[in-house]
């Protein structure tokens, strides 16, 4: 049934028609079909006709799948069309329904096509009724004949069904579910497949009717498949007896099922024979002219369907293995850090994506972690997928700063010999002070998890995706600068894990979130949980999911660093650099020099940003020796070298590298290129292990 207020849909005033009384008296049910908001009304009569409850049905078609096998529903549509179409005002029609107990019955349908003035179609009424009883009789059977005459024949209405088949079980499927072959009184079939001289059984027939030794056979044994394949003609067995005689290894298996004659035709595409095809009867001997012909076109037609399906499965298996063959055959240890990784192919019956992810160990104790998705779904997009992740992980390798690394992938991307572009997620993850440089390409936002499972978006300002950015010349991607405290999880995901049917993406973001914080704690049982989400809402598309849990803050390593470009002009930039010098002193144990630091480095880039052209690269890293130094590098595109100058009247400016040499231990200046870079060292306190108890992470700039 429907509420009429429940969908923000217009529907005639009186809607929904109200039929006779004494149509449920006949065991007929009515319906009334608003075209325009596709809503169609069922009464309760109509619902018992299809075996319904009335929770079942929503008021559209749609909902009646289960009732209506897909032959039928074929049919039907085709049938409604083209009263639609052709200007008729009423049509009829016989068709089957799948009862709750499986079994298949008879109904009858007539509807009455309403139009408006200009001949449009709006609306039909009509009625549904039980046809069993009526088809039973010879006069309707008769009446049935002639309908059977007026419809599609039973070759094109299979071939029609057989066009949505893409994989050999769906062609199995469609024929087992067809109305031209029960139409034929065909009770069950078998097919095999020719592959590599054998004949691979793929369909067994009725239960019970599989003869062990069977699931391979060659061509040269005497089994009904192989003897229609060597000679490229169909067979009839006409009556049990020619069935025992013809094939004694086979007959003794499979008599007591009731087999009376069988047919069994060679499925040949392209000259070439692909397989055989038998179909089994019961209460049958003999077949017609007509019959054996209309069997013969039946077989040509299913071989085509079968070829494609072989193809599309060769296909779709080469486009799955070239890209597992570029997927990382695994996922490195990585010291404070815990890593989960999937990757979920699409159903089968779609070519395969461009979806990759990558973790990418760097010096230093920290870790690169790659989520990308490639435009498109076949074997190109896979191998685009495949050069980009080859490329990002070198760029990452040789030392460039995040942004630089995706720069440089764009440019690679828009110089290759495609029309494709990327959207990726760069992450890069020092776990020595849990800072976090993210840069995103088009692509969406990473999720954090708490350790308590509360799951929060992290926004960070992104470029154009990977290729467009390059094509437009807008290569400069901010850098977001992020915290990630032991306990918590990085996610990055490709939209798959978030895109529904129907749905927008900010409730595919909402269902995502709710399941990570009722998900599992433990990384590789949540990550497995997210997939099976998509298997359950039946996601269409590939996904890939990286998720990065820190654990306990570990000694920084020799040659460590962290580094950050910051632009001229551009405040966040400016903040998220002193954001990184902050996090990096105070995790990396700096003691009470910190603020020193601090300060000291806040000079440094302001410097090179007001007396330089150019913007400024900041480097702070842990150097090894007999003292603990940290060192503060910024480097600017600028040859002039600074010079301590006298505080100005206002008593403002010319301090700075007064204060640069009064607080660190040792600094300088040396050329780099066209540019130079302005250093400086502090002797700090050795450090045990771990985050000192006193100089937690800030959380003032958390994003």
């Amino acid at each position: 049934m429907v509420d009429r207020a429940a969908g923000a849909v217009s529907l005639p005033d009186d809607w929904p028609a109200h039929p006779d009384l004494s149509l449920a008296l006949n065991r007929m049910g009515s319906f009334d079909w608003d075209l325009d908001s596709g809503l169609m009304h069922l009464d309760q009569a109509a619902l018992d006709v299809f075996d319904m409850a009335a929770a079942e049905y929503d008021g559209r078609p749609e909902s009646l799948t289960s009732r209506v096998p897909p032959s039928e529903a074929t049919r039907l549509d085709g049938l409604v069309s083209q009263a639609l179409k052709g200007g008729s005002k009423t049509y009829g029609a016989y068709f089957r329904i799948r009862c709750r107990d499986g079994m298949l019955r008879w109904t009858h349908t007539q509807g009455s096509v309403q139009r408006d003035h200009a001949g449009r179609p709006y609306r039909i009424i009509g009625i549904v009724r039980d046809a069993a009883q009526e088809l039973a009789d010879s006069s309707a059977r008769v009446e049935l004949d002639a309908e059977r005459r007026r419809q599609t024949s039973v070759v094109e209405s299979t071939t029609a069904a057989l066009a949505h088949a893409r994989t050999v079980k769906d062609v199995i499927d469609v024929l087992k579910d067809s109305h031209g072959l029960e139409h034929l009184g065909a009770t069950s079939l078998v097919m095999g497949l020719l592959e590599s001289g054998r004949i691979h059984l793929v369909a067994e027939g009725p239960e019970g009717s599989f003869v062990p030794g069977t699931r391979y056979t060659r061509v040269d044994e005497q089994y009904p498949m192989s003897e229609v394949i060597r000679t490229l003609a169909p067979r009839f067995i006409e009556s049990k007896e020619d069935f025992a005689s013809s094939y004694p290894r086979l007959w003794p298996h499979i008599s007591g099922l009731g087999i009376t004659s069988a047919a069994y035709m060679p499925l040949i595409a392209q000259a070439r024979p692909i397989g055989a095809l038998g179909l089994l009867y019961r209460d049958k001997t003999g077949f017609t002219t007509e019959e054996r012909n209309l069997l013969v076109a039946l077989g040509s037609s299913i071989a085509q369907s079968l070829q494609r399906a072989v193809l599309f499965e060769q296909d779709h298996d080469l486009a799955e293995g070239l890209q597992q063959a570029m997927l990382p055959r695994r996922i490195p240890s990585v010291p404070g850090a815990q890593i989960a990784v999937r990757y979920r192919s699409a159903r089968l019956g779609r070519d395969i994506g461009g979806d990759w992810y990558d973790i990418i160990p760097l010096p230093g104790g920290r870790v690169g972690a790659v989520i990308g998705d490639v435009q498109g779904h076949d074997t190109h997009a896979a191998a685009v997928m495949g050069q980009l992740r080859i490329v990002l992980r070198a760029y990452a390798a040789e030392g460039h700063t995040p942004a630089t690394v995706m720069a440089r992938a764009s440019v690679f991307l828009h110089e290759l010999d495609t029309e494709r572009f990327a959207t990726c997620i760069y992450a890069e993850a020092d776990l020595t002070t849990g800072v976090v440089q993210i840069v995103r390409a088009g692509h969406i936002d990473p999720l954090l998890r708490e350790d308590d499972g509360h799951c929060r978006r992290i926004p960070v300002n992104g470029g154009l995706p990977l290729g467009l950015s390059a094509e437009f010349g807008r290569l400069e991607y901010p850098v977001a600068t992020v915290e990630l405290d032991p306990g918590q999880t990085l996610l990055l995901y490709t939209d798959g894990l978030v895109e529904q049917p129907g749905s927008d993406l900010d409730d595919g973001m909402q269902l995502l979130t709710a399941a990570i914080r009722s998900g599992p704690r433990n990384l590789q049982l949540l990550a497995d949980r997210l997939c099976e989400e998509v298997d359950e809402r039946g996601g269409e598309d590939d996904v890939a999911l990286l998720l990065l849990r820190r654990h306990g803050a570990c000694a920084p390593q020799a040659g460590g660093r962290l580094q950050q470009h910051v632009a001229q002009n551009d405040p966040e930039a400016l903040s998220s650099g002193r954001h990184m010098i902050r996090a990096a002193v105070r995790a990396w144990g700096a003691g009470d020099r910190s603020d020193e630091i601090e300060l000291v480095a806040d000079e440094l880039i302001t410097n090179a940003l007001i007396h330089t052209d150019g913007g400024a690269i900041v480097t702070a890293r842990v150097l090894p020796g007999p003292e603990r130094r940290l060192r503060i590098e910024v480097e600017d595109p600028s040859s002039a070298l600074p010079r301590r100058r006298e505080a100005g009247e206002s008593g403002v400016s010319g301090r700075g590298l007064m204060l640069v040499d009064r607080l660190a231990d040792v600094w300088g200046v040396e050329s780099r290129g066209s540019g130079k870079c302005v250093w400086c060292e502090f002797i700090v306190p050795a450090r045990l292990h771990g985050r000192s108890a006193t100089s937690p992470l800030p959380n003032g700039n958390r994003m």
